[in-house]
């Protein structure tokens, strides 16, 4: 994501990024609702990792309704976000304030359609009561992490929080002068805190002027999940998004390289770009991802 403004309990962070279209005809044929079947070719090469959409990408829709886009693209696994109107005649948002029922109705809609929330994020709790309320809620949702940017005086605390839940906190990286711009400073963060790791974001990377893979090989061992996307221009923080493939990160090489570090978590597709038709986008990532991930050995 990029810059991030607050969405929980008016103090949480998810990403603010100007939209733009790349004008993706190439990728994909129309935004519609034909299903691809969820393909095994991971699964074939011996990729232990799985692909999920940040519901970022959909932000312009609801989360009923990109939930409907999700399955179209024949995508089972989601990290959802915060302040996202939840639809399907909720009148809430996702996010620590939903209502027992709206909470109950979400799972119901996951269940239907066969999705796992795996993950929630970009989150930034300003104090303990609301990191609470962060992993009750993934608690109830059966989540694996929590992805997060978490302020530097509570490293312990989330530490200790997540160790009680059985949840980690994954930490996102945006561009500089984020905080955690670099792997060098998440690893600041991870020591000593066992059930602190990385949510591995590529694009922001690249827009730090970072090597992505050399990115990975630091974080070894600490990867929880990863966002997956491409971008225009290597080194310039403001660089637009395109569809994976089509931009300046070496993709297959970032593929290889999760496999050899037996990666099992999830990379998040977020597509920052298209707004409201980037389902065809998504789709051709998803494809992608297949054919890639089938070619390792």
């Amino acid at each position: 994501m990029q810059k991030i403004s607050n969405f929980f309990l008016g103090m949480l962070c998810v990403a603010s990024v100007a939209a733009c279209n790349n004008g993706n005809s190439d990728q994909a044929a129309t935004d519609s609702t034909t299903v691809h079947a969820d393909s095994t070719a991971a699964s074939v090469a011996g990729v232990n990792y799985k692909l999920g959409v940040q519901m970022w990408t959909f932000r312009m829709f609801s989360f009923a309704d990109a939930l409907d886009k999700v399955d179209s693209a024949g995508i089972k696994n989601i990290e959802a976000f915060w302040g996202q109107d939840l639809g399907a005649g909720m009148k809430g948002k996702f996010g620590g304030d939903m209502t027992d029922a709206e909470k109950a109705q979400v799972k119901e809609l996951l269940g239907k359609k066969g999705i796992s929330m795996v993950a929630m994020g970009v989150i930034v709790p300003q104090n303990k009561a609301e990191w609470i309320k962060a992993f009750e809620l993934a608690k109830y949702f059966g989540l694996s992490y929590i992805t997060s940017e978490p302020i530097k005086t509570q490293w312990d605390m989330v530490d200790s929080l997540a160790g009680a839940y059985g949840i980690k906190v994954a930490i996102h990286d945006h561009p500089n002068p984020n905080p955690y711009w670099s792997p060098d400073s998440v690893l600041a963060a991870i020591q000593g805190h066992q059930n602190l790791g990385a949510c591995a974001d590529i694009g922001h990377w690249s827009r730090n002027g970072l090597n992505p893979v050399e990115c990975l090989k630091k974080l070894e061992g600490h990867i929880y999940g990863g966002h997956l996307k491409d971008i225009t221009k290597f080194g310039y923080t403001k660089a637009e998004d395109t569809v994976v493939s089509k931009g300046v990160i070496d993709i297959p090489a970032v593929f290889a390289e999760l496999k050899r570090q037996n990666f099992a978590g999830m990379l998040s597709i977020e597509h920052e770009s298209n707004w409201y038709h980037n389902l065809p986008d998504v789709i051709f990532t998803k494809q992608y991802f297949d054919e890639q991930t089938a070619k390792l050995k």
